[in-house]
């Protein structure tokens, strides 16, 4: 993986770009932007995997290095949402008793869930459009296509 740089490819299924922020060969960013950023470079191995992945090429990118410069929470909140299987779901409250010390009877663990899920900085590699219920840190129309295409 190339070492730094912003790289964006066009998703005619998405009907957007895909653009990946990447430093020391981790992923930094996901973002779906209708025009890509002027300095975007468009070839990069992860933008050929997902080209793949939205043909219908099942891709957990379980081996793909993100970085995630955040709060433990909400690392270990996102860290767990790695971990559903393609084509599988779950909810707000099934993330939230994956974490531990999380509790899905307390409403302030399911809204720390809630706003870890929304502040997903690398969608795709972190599939929270598979939380069923939740925010998935990616535009909503995107999401449901994702979903569609896992079928969930």
């Amino acid at each position: 993986m190339e070492d730094a740089g912003i790289y964006a490819r066009e998703s005619s299924f998405l009907d957007r770009y895909v653009e990946i922020g990447v430093a020391q060969s981790r992923v930094l960013s996901v973002e779906f932007p209708h025009e890509p950023n002027a300095k975007a470079d468009s070839e990069h191995e992860l933008l050929d995997r997902i080209d793949a992945y939205l043909q219908g090429e099942e891709d957990d990118f379980a081996d793909v290095n993100v970085a995630l410069t955040m709060a433990t929470d909400d690392r270990e909140v996102l860290e767990k949402v790695r971990e559903i299987p393609y084509g599988d779901s779950g909810t707000v409250r099934q993330v939230t008793m994956m974490v531990p010390g999380r509790s899905d009877e307390d409403e302030d663990d399911l809204a720390a869930v809630r706003d870890a899920l929304r502040a997903n900085p690398a969608p795709i590699f972190i599939p929270t459009h598979r939380v069923s219920d939740g925010p998935s840190g990616m535009p909503s129309d995107v999401a449901s296509k994702l979903r569609a295409l896992e079928g969930i």
